[in-house]
């Protein structure tokens, strides 16, 4: 199994610009139904992905593909003409919050944003629109989400991911990738691998995904990745010493960070005492938490905590 996204998920994606159709044909090329695209200036037309099919992606598939992708003004007429039900977002950073509320509000179940900059103010608003609705949103200022040989919504490289048994989260895009090739070379795999993005002001965060995987059946244990800054970690930590019943790994980035000094994402940065690597650390140690003294060992920290 796997969580948030299938081999069955219909995807609609908003912002089909020179960022949006490279990594939507790549998507394609994995085997991800790519369904519809949201672009007011280009809707009525139809664009066509065409090339070798990734065979690291989804199997049983020609060597070679040609898909007509229709383009539609706003996400409530993709929605009904497509059935669409995840939508990924490449809009650029000043519209990109309007495109997040505009697929909540067309019933969008799942939107995953890839954009980076967005105004931290346009996402508060954004997350306060969200509130009480029944869309979750991934992001945003993250590397997408992957059910490996099912489905890949997102910037990442699909030929480092192989399907298994690990679950993974992370706010960083790099270390996810570090993280998942290293589980693929033990054999290990991934069930699914979700970077949730640095931002300050971001949708679903570690405990929606630990609470995710620990309800999926096929996941056996899960490399949770943070960095220093906020509370995040932390509140993940108290959630896996009371309810997680599978083992988890992890690692934190930034541990020789100044504090005060910004270091690459927004929501990466030490303020009044808090949010330290050594704080975040050790709250996981004292969950139960297999912490990785470095990125390169991420997965043999997955495979000590697996016993």
């Amino acid at each position: 199994m796997s969580i948030l996204i299938d081999k069955d998920t219909r995807v609609l994606v908003q912002g089909l610009g020179k960022t949006g159709q490279f990594h939507t044909d790549k998507a394609i090329a994995y085997g991800t139904q790519m369904v519809a695209a949201v672009h007011p200036s280009k809707a009525g037309t139809v664009h066509t992905f065409e090339g070798e099919t990734d065979h690291t992606g989804v199997a049983g598939r020609a060597d070679t593909y040609r898909t007509q992708v229709p383009i539609f003004a706003d996400v409530r007429t993709a929605v009904a003409e497509t059935g669409a039900d995840v939508s990924v977002v490449y809009v650029p950073p000043p519209g990109a919050a309007d495109a997040i509320m505009e697929a909540a509000e067309a019933g969008i179940r799942l939107v995953i944003c890839i954009t980076e900059g967005i105004p931290v103010a346009d996402m508060v608003r954004a997350k306060r629109y969200l509130s009480g609705r029944s869309t979750r949103l991934v992001g945003p200022n993250c590397p997408g989400v992957i059910t490996p040989g099912q489905i890949k919504i997102g910037i990442m490289p699909g030929y480092i991911h192989q399907p298994g048994r690990i679950g993974v989260v992370s706010r960083s895009g790099t270390l996810t990738y570090e993280a998942v090739y290293q589980l693929t070379q033990l054999g290990l795999g991934q069930t699914t691998a979700v970077g949730i993005g640095g931002d300050p002001v971001n949708g679903t965060n570690f405990v929606d995904c630990l609470e995710m995987f620990n309800a999926d059946p096929d996941t056996e244990g899960v490399i949770m990745i943070g960095e220093i800054g906020g509370t995040a970690e932390e509140d993940a930590a108290e959630y896996v010493a009371a309810h997680m019943t599978k083992p988890v790994a992890g690692f934190i980035a930034g541990t020789t960070a100044p504090p005060g000094k910004r270091m690459g994402h927004a929501g990466a940065i030490i303020s009044g005492g808090k949010g330290t690597a050594a704080a975040k650390i050790a709250a996981m140690r004292d969950a139960g938490i297999e912490v990785a003294p470095t990125p390169t060992d991420m997965g043999s920290a997955m495979v000590k905590a697996l016993g």
